[in-house]
């Protein structure tokens, strides 16, 4: 582009051509400062307009000379800053100097200083400044940008160190009278507001063969770079693509390399990074990145070329996690395993002939960024290959054994048990995928014999410093846990040549003996990769003995000692978050595939109230256990033992199994929004097991193979295996069951009929949507089909009926029997009141009890014979001269006098010789007084 093409581009951005401003303008003016007024800062009026009038002029000889003159007093009035109001004009002025450079070199002396103006403070007369001028100022600050088009390297080195001084603030050499600074940060938001970052991005394509002005370029976007705002409009601009294709270009200073490193930094941190990878993921991109690295790698020794390898090897990792990178293409992917493995495998590649790593920090950094970057490798399948070639499993392998002591290696203790850990979880990750290379190594005697090396007792002091170390800090549960993780991926691939050689190396007696170690080695501070430790373990149980009785057989008492222990763990701890959640459906896991279908095994279980412990758990009414804990109760219901155990569980308030099961079956109802009454019967006989998920569904014709919602219903939800368990309970022998039970029960009882019933009435449903006719004899039988479920419907409810109008019956009964005995009760505490008031009045009024008294004789004597009977001797049954107002009796009850005034069974009974206490009272022990007439003791001699 032309000079003069650039200069009415930054024409058409002057602010004075393009900005009307907020507020009423005055005439600008500047001060033209006397050698009086210097030193009160004071300035005199001068008129800006009659500047730029001045160089719009053309035509006159002596034009260019008055030019220059205006120009350097503005110059001369501005030293202490730029006055926000008049940015506009300043930089329209700076405009039409740049644009005559091309023809009158003499402006770019002019057009310098004023850009070395612009690194000056801005200056404020009112706080409101900043706001009414903000456009102005953006559109100003924009225009430098727009400048860099001029082809002059001291105007655009002085562009970027006006840019850097928005970062660096500094106060005014003097102070103005009636100006304030603007805030610090005013440049920069400014900056943001006016798109400065995207303009000195596309002003980097102007300056592909001048390094000294690109260098200024890259240190004014490093700064730049900090903004989110500006790293987005960066992105823009193709700022990532664009910067990383020159990483190679030739620089002596290193300052290319480095700078760019740090803009790359700073937008994969603050703007999109899908959309910086998607730019950095093409072949000159990723050329220009290998070649830095390798150069670093095997060139670089200082401290800071480590740095920047490490950098650049961060930034290659990013850009893998596109599968669409050409990684591989470049031959970048090749490079990278080779680096990652020549420490440990040897190779003859010149690439890394004569090198090693150091303990510095730095290369420890890169060996375990190399560990990470392979595992994003092989997410790309292509790259299989290539990790075989270079023999990863192998050199990874290398970490998985006991540290060998008084063995020099490079690394020191802590840094070798961090790689350790990350090689081993690198594993877990890469194996999968490489199941031959795997077995070929003896992958799974090598952790097997890890595995028994951390189960040991052998002395090792863990430091635990890493992310992986976390927990393992004094012992060896960070490389147990790593090491299970890698066996569970393996086993989990159910590749039954893996699994063959684990059982074949007593795998399974292994993993039993290091969960029963870890339950005694059980503290608090390692709770969580305790239970961690022990879910894995389960996990990897699991996946071994599933469908292979054998297996199961091997598993044996101790396997079951082990998950019943699990399953007495307190309820309280579920809710911890520690892990105890992960072991328990570990648990139930092992139980399914470890214990079902080993008739040793489930009697053992059975023996231990296994299933007391089960059906404890399901009454914790956790809805994440009940599913599995039903579908395994169904299991064990085949063996012919379950069910004495099942009907003989008792659990809160004698709660039986089978009213568990019920009270389960209504929970689901209610939560799948299952229309029934208040006493919980059916209310659609055609639909009675309907949920508000169905409901809502419409029937729409589906392919053969392919499950309505109906059939779906089945697997979806809990009623299905609470039928089962109940069904092979037997429905008509259920103990412990209310009245609300068998109305819930009879609907258990038909879950079959009435789902057969629904499938026919979809398949119905269907046939009249695809518009089919069906045969005549079809057609009854369908029917038929719909008529009778229908009626079973009927039926279960009209017996739901008759069992709710017994129970109100028998309700009201038990409401009478009670009434009754409140009645017989209140009556006869009447009778009592009577007989104590009748008592009461015979002993305080002497007439009434003359009365009863005769009352009582009369009695007496009408009970007797009117003639006597010879011989007959006569007794009289009152006794003379008696007090008392009740019948008197053949036996007389005296109540013993309380042991604490008679002082006991062993105190001396002759209180004629006893004192009475002073203070009076009833009589009490007290110490033996010797009386006058009392003859003395003799006391033996």
């Amino acid at each position: 582009m032309s000079t003069a093409e650039a200069a009415a581009t930054a024409q058409a951005r002057a602010p004075g051509s393009r900005i009307k401003s907020s507020s009423p303008r005055q005439i600008p003016v500047v001060g033209v400062v006397t050698e009086d007024k210097e030193a009160q800062g004071v300035s005199e009026p001068m008129d800006l307009n009659r500047v730029i009038k001045l160089l719009e002029e053309t035509g006159k000889d002596d034009l260019e000379e008055k030019q220059l003159i205006s120009v350097k007093k503005m110059v001369q009035c501005y030293q202490n800053g730029l006055p926000l109001r008049d940015l506009a004009q300043i930089f329209k002025i700076l405009n039409l100097c740049t644009g005559k450079i091309k023809k009158q070199p003499h402006f770019l002396e002019p057009a310098y200083n004023i850009l070395k103006l612009c690194g000056l403070p801005f200056l404020k007369k009112k706080v409101s400044d900043e706001i009414t001028y903000a456009e102005d100022t953006a559109n100003s600050i924009a225009l430098l940008g727009d400048l860099m088009i001029i082809p002059s390297s001291e105007l655009r080195i002085q562009i970027c160190k006006c840019i850097i001084d928005f970062y660096h603030a500094e106060p005014p050499k003097k102070h103005i009278t009636g100006y304030q600074q603007a805030s610090s940060s005013y440049k920069i938001k400014m900056a943001e507001v006016g798109g400065l970052a995207k303009t000195m991005v596309q002003s980097l394509a102007l300056l592909e063969n001048q390094l000294v002005e690109k260098l200024w370029v890259l240190k004014a976007l490093q700064h730049l770079s900090a903004s989110e705002v500006n790293c987005t409009l960066m992105v823009k601009a193709q700022a990532a693509s664009g910067i990383c294709a020159h990483l190679n270009d030739p620089d002596p200073s290193g300052q290319l390399l480095f700078r760019s490193s740090e803009i790359l930094w700073n937008l994969l941190e603050k703007s999109s990074k899908e959309e910086i990878i998607q730019q950095l993921s093409n072949l000159e991109c990723l050329l220009a990145l290998k070649k830095v690295f390798k150069n670093l790698f095997t060139r670089g020794l200082s401290h800071y070329d480590r740095q920047l390898r490490n950098d650049i090897l961060v930034i290659t990792t990013i850009i893998s996690q596109n599968p669409g990178a050409p990684m591989i293409e470049c031959g970048f992917t090749r490079d990278l395993i080779l680096f990652a493995t020549f420490n440990e495998v040897k190779s003859q590649n010149p690439l890394v002939k004569g090198l090693k790593f150091s303990n510095s920090y730095e290369d420890f950094e890169l060996k375990k960024l190399l560990f990470n970057i392979i595992v994003t490798f092989y997410k790309d399948l292509s790259t299989i290959q290539l990790l075989i070639d270079g023999k990863v499993i192998l050199a990874l392998f290398t970490y998985v054994k006991k540290p060998e002591k008084h063995k020099i290696v490079e690394w020191s203790a802590a840094q070798y048990e961090e790689l350790q850990l990350h090689a081993i979880a690198t594993l877990s990750s890469v194996a999968p995928f490489l199941i031959d290379e795997y077995m070929l190594y003896q992958g799974n005697a090598h952790v097997l014999a890890f595995l028994e090396w951390c189960d040991s007792e052998d002395s090792f002091f863990s430091h635990g410093n890493s992310f992986h170390g976390t927990g393992g800090r004094g012992n060896k549960f960070a490389q147990m846990r790593y090491s299970l993780r890698l066996l569970r991926a393996m086993v989990y691939l159910e590749h039954e040549t893996i699994n063959k050689d684990l059982c074949e190396k007593r795998a399974i007696q292994q993993l039993i003996g290091i969960f029963k170690n870890t339950v005694s080695k059980y503290n608090d501070k390692e709770e969580a990769i305790l239970l961690e430790i022990q879910s894995d373990i389960l996990l990897i149980l699991s996946g071994l003995c599933e469908h292979h009785i054998p297996r199961k057989e091997i598993f044996g008492t101790e396997g079951v000692d082990i998950i019943l222990h699990v399953m007495k763990t307190d309820p309280k701890k579920l809710q911890s978050g520690l892990g105890y959640n992960v072991l328990l459906f570990s648990t139930l896991d092992s139980i399914w595939c470890c214990i079902l279908g080993c008739y040793p095994s489930e009697d053992y279980f059975l023996e231990k109230e296994g299933i007391f412990l089960l059906l404890d758990l399901m009454a914790l009414n956790q809805k994440k256990f009940c599913n599995l804990i039903l579908g395994i109760l169904v299991e064990f219901c085949d063996n012919p033992k379950t069910a004495a155990h099942v009907n003989a569980w008792r659990g809160k308030k004698d709660q039986t199994a089978a009213s568990l099961l019920i009270k389960l079956w209504r929970k689901e109802e209610k939560e799948l929004g299952v229309k029934r009454d208040k006493h919980g019967k059916i209310v659609d006989t055609k639909k009675p097991l309907f949920t508000s998920f169905q409901e809502e569904q419409k029937i729409t014709p589906l392919p053969a193979n392919c499950p309505t919602i109906a059939v779906m219903d089945v697997a979806e939800n809990i009623r299905a295996k609470i039928y089962a368990v109940l069904g092979k309970l037997d429905f008509e022998n259920l103990p412990g069951l209310s009245a609300e039970d068998f109305v819930t029960l009879c609907i258990i009882h038909r879950y079959l009929d009435f789902k057969i019933g629904e499938i026919w009435n979809e398949i119905y449903e269907e046939i009249k949507l695809e518009n089919l006719r069906p045969v005549t004899t079809d057609k009854k039988i369908l029917e038929s089909i719909i008529t009778a479920s229908e009626n079973i419907g009927k039926m279960v409810a009209s017996l739901q009926s008759e069992m709710i109008e017994s129970q109100a019956r028998q309700d009201v009964q038990n409401e009478q029997k009670v009434y009754t005995k409140v009645q017989a009760t209140h009556k006869q505490r009447e009778l009592a009141n009577k007989s104590w008031e009748n008592f009461l009045a015979r002993t305080s009024n002497v007439k009434t009890l003359k009365k009863a008294k005769r009352l009582q004789e009369k009695g007496i004597e009408s009970s007797r014979y009117s003639e006597r009977p010879p011989n007959a001797i006569f007794h009289r049954t009152d006794i003379e001269g008696l007090n008392t107002t009740v019948p008197s009796g053949g036996v007389v009850t005296v109540e013993s006098t309380p042991a604490r005034l008679v002082g006991g069974p062993l105190a001396d009974t002759d209180i004629a010789l006893k004192k009475l206490p002073i203070r009076g009272g009833a009589l009490q022990r007290v110490k033996a007084v010797k009386t006058v007439n009392e003859p003395e003791k003799s006391v033996p001699t």
